[in-house]
């Protein structure tokens, strides 16, 4: 019943958004598709030649350019937490969408190893996706490095990862590739072989601290 109901929501929230969506696209093509409205504003629509693309910002250029040094700069800058959202984002790549139980795994993950407002939980995530879509192989080298010299945390830290990505089915090929990439750079992949009931975020607090 609770699968029913949790898949009835979802088809009516997708029904929603497609509906506005579509409400919106028919709007904005009533609006501004209307001949009268785009001569107004001295637009051919019967011309052949490209439109003309925006001008580009030197300074909007410069801040881009200053981001990505600055994320380059702390690829390696970070601790547990910030190599179990790095791995979990690398390994999970091809699973674009996740149910409630994934939902609740990621909100184990923060209430585990994170103390900070939500807000800057969320950009700790996207500051780590932007440096795996930067520089995926230094992103991942770079992750031994910020990890704990107990061996138990790191273990325990890759059982979460393994334990969030689990709750959305079992892994496909390339799933199983980059979770045991992400294994071996944790020190864990042996235990992921030896063991399938990997610790997950039950005890990681203790061993967290005491790494610290």
């Amino acid at each position: 019943m609770q699968e029913n109901v949790s898949a009835q929501i979802v088809a009516a929230l997708d029904a929603w958004r497609d509906g506005c969506e579509a409400f919106a696209e028919c709007a904005f093509t009533t609006t501004y598709g209307s001949p009268t409205l785009q001569a107004a504003f001295g637009i051919d629509a019967s011309a052949t030649l490209p439109l003309r693309g925006a001008a580009k910002s030197v300074l909007h250029q410069e801040l881009i350019d200053k981001r990505i040094a600055e994320l380059k700069s702390r690829m390696t800058s970070g601790g547990l937490r910030e190599a179990v959202i790095r791995g979990l984002l690398f390994a999970g790549v091809d699973r674009a969408a996740v149910d409630e139980r994934g939902f609740e795994a990621v909100r184990r993950i923060r209430q585990t190893l994170s103390d900070v407002p939500l807000s800057t939980f969320k950009s700790v995530v996207r500051e780590q996706f932007y440096m795996l879509l930067l520089d995926t192989e230094g992103a991942l080298a770079a992750i031994p490095a910020m990890l704990p010299d107990d061996a138990e945390a790191r273990r325990r830290a890759f059982g979460l990862i393994d334990e969030v990505l689990r709750a959305r089915g079992e892994y496909s090929s390339e799933d199983s590739q980059r979770i045991q990439r992400i294994g071996r750079l944790f020190g864990a992949y042996d235990r992921l072989n030896t063991d399938p009931q990997i610790a997950g975020a039950a005890d990681l607090k203790r061993l967290q601290a005491k790494a610290s």
